[in-house]
């Protein structure tokens, strides 16, 4: 019997450990900022769509983390 699963279901891969992720994109944007010299300049979602919430949200979250010295 063919398996019910699509192709594009099959082809994920295995799950990804998004705390190990995050401190894997962390420590490449420190060796990249270190190689440089300069704060890594990675283009942005623009936000056109956000709602006044999210984008309040987002405001909070800048400061906090300017507060603590470093963007997120």
């Amino acid at each position: 019997m063919a398996s019910k699963t699509s192709e594009a279901e099959r082809n994920y891969g295995p799950a990804i450990d998004m705390a190990a992720y995050g401190r894997d994109l962390a420590r490449r944007r420190a060796e990249i900022e270190a190689e440089t010299g300069q704060p890594l300049d990675a283009p942005r979602n623009s936000g056109a769509r956000r709602t006044e919430s999210k984008k309040a949200l987002l405001a909070e979250i800048d400061r906090l983390a300017a507060a603590k010295g470093f963007r997120w």
